[in-house]
């Protein structure tokens, strides 16, 4: 029995982001998935990045959530400049972003952030800095 290979992270960053627009837009995942002639559960996948999105479904979206296509690539390193290292960190981030994004946290998170002033972001980086290096987020074993 072999092991599915897990998702490419241009897939798992693309899918990130389809959630993060879809939900900043206030579409719900049948909503957005009727509107281009998907099932929901294929929505899904897109956004997990378990499967890949055709272009013309991209497109399709990017057109009804009035979004730029090459938004959903953005923080991804050039293609036409390869670079193992920096497409090694790529994966690294697509693989934390899509992991964070999918929490409900992460996403409430990452919706409400753009709205405080800088000084607030700046203290919620502090804390979650600071939380980072004590036992009570990355606890020893017992």
């Amino acid at each position: 029995m072999t092991s599915e290979p897990s998702p490419h992270y241009v897939d798992l960053h693309v899918g990130a982001r389809l959630r993060l627009r879809r939900r900043a837009q206030g579409l719900s995942q049948t909503a957005l998935a009727q509107a281009v002639g998907l099932t929901f559960q294929q929505l899904q996948k897109y956004e997990r990045g378990t499967n890949r999105i055709s272009a013309s479904k991209l497109y399709a979206m990017a057109a009804l959530m009035r979004t730029p296509v090459d938004w959903f690539f953005e923080g991804l390193p050039d293609p036409a400049s390869p670079n193992s290292a920096r497409a090694d960190e790529a994966e690294r981030r697509a693989r934390v972003t899509q992991a964070f994004l999918i929490s409900a946290e992460g996403l409430e998170l990452a919706q409400g952030f753009p709205d405080l002033p800088p000084s607030a972001r700046r203290h919620i980086l502090e804390l979650m800095r600071a939380l980072a290096e004590t036992d009570l987020v990355n606890p020893g074993p017992d």
